[in-house]
């Protein structure tokens, strides 16, 4: 099998280990394929590709989006960052709960989160760029964000001064998602 689940975290976050073939000249690992996925557990079809470059300290999040709800499998191909998913699902066993892992170009671990995550992410090396595969295609009035700092879900992120960008700034707090009728979309339905 070309990929592995390392670890399960909050009942649905994903932690995947590509195989990888290296030698003298490099190497080579299949990123996604959509059987063997559908085999760990993850039957979700990926109808967009998106990319970000970013540098130290840039923390991106916490985002996602409720029309229509989006997973995400995220991986780093340059650099290194620290990826967050929050679970902000109502009603949700682990509500309010956040995952984090380093995950890097070298260490090749990607993160799943489904719907009902907001994801984020910090960047640890001099410059890193992320890829990410997503369950639905960007909807710019259905999208949500969850100020990154807020302190109900405390995020512990690993830079000491973090640049953000004025949406980011500026989002919403994680009681006011809640309080919100869109957050109702995105409920527990375990």
């Amino acid at each position: 099998m070309p990929f592995e689940i390392e670890s399960v975290h909050l009942g649905e976050i994903k932690v995947i280990v590509p195989k990888v073939f290296e030698d003298h000249r490099g190497f080579f690992m299949e990123s996604y394929r959509q059987d063997l996925f559908t085999d760990l557990g993850i039957p979700y079809n990926f109808v967009q590709d998106n990319h970000s470059r970013s540098v130290c300290g840039v923390v991106r999040g916490l985002h996602f989006q409720w029309d229509a709800p989006m997973a995400k499998l995220m991986r780093v191909t340059l650099g290194r960052v620290f990826l967050v998913a929050a679970d902000i699902r109502k009603g949700s066993p682990t509500l309010g709960q956040w995952f984090g892992l380093e995950v890097s170009a070298e260490n090749k671990r990607q993160v799943f989160a489904p719907p009902g995550f907001a994801r984020g992410f910090c960047v640890l090396s001099d410059v890193a760029e992320l890829q990410y595969k997503c369950t639905a295609l960007y909807n710019s009035k259905g999208e949500g964000g969850i100020r990154w700092n807020d302190p109900d879900i405390g995020v512990q992120w690993p830079a000491a001064e973090a640049q953000v960008s004025d949406k980011d700034a500026q989002a919403q707090s994680f009681a006011q998602w809640l309080a919100s009728e869109q957050a109702n979309v995105l409920a527990y339905r375990g």
